[in-house]
């Protein structure tokens, strides 16, 4: 199945967007892994600590597979979506997609589950707002 089809959409609030740049990238113009990730926590951290009023961690990425390459030049959107509220904890569903403006495509690249704890300033674990 293509996610260029044009039924299936991003899941979740566009969270945050960049440019993979040739510094991102491998000798063969693969943007690494590690640099996707890391948009992708960033966007559970922005997303998280909004709905927290306050600082958060990443605690935990679950179940994140690589489906398709980033490229230099293409845009990286990430969207997020809470899944869960915990005492001190966010589950968020966060998706990484490509946007191929040379080609017109946009695919989904990875997607994972981020799970964010609140913490205050000392860096102790805090109840999330109601």
């Amino acid at each position: 199945m293509s996610d260029t089809n044009e039924n299936v959409k991003p899941d979740g609030e566009l969270t945050l967007r960049t440019l993979a740049m040739p510094g991102d990238a491998n000798p063969a113009g693969d943007i690494f892994g590690g640099w996707v990730m890391a948009q992708m926590d960033l966007a559970a951290g922005i997303r998280a600590g909004e709905r927290a009023r306050g600082r958060v961690v990443t605690a935990a990425v679950k179940e994140m597979a690589f489906q398709r390459p980033v490229k230099i030049g293409d845009t990286l959107s990430i969207y997020t979506s809470i899944e869960r509220i915990g005492r001190t904890s966010i589950t968020l569903h966060v998706e990484a997609w490509a946007i191929r403006s040379r080609h017109g495509i946009t695919e989904k690249v990875t997607e994972a589950t981020f799970i964010m704890v609140a913490i205050d300033e000392a860096g102790q674990p805090v109840a999330v707002p109601a």
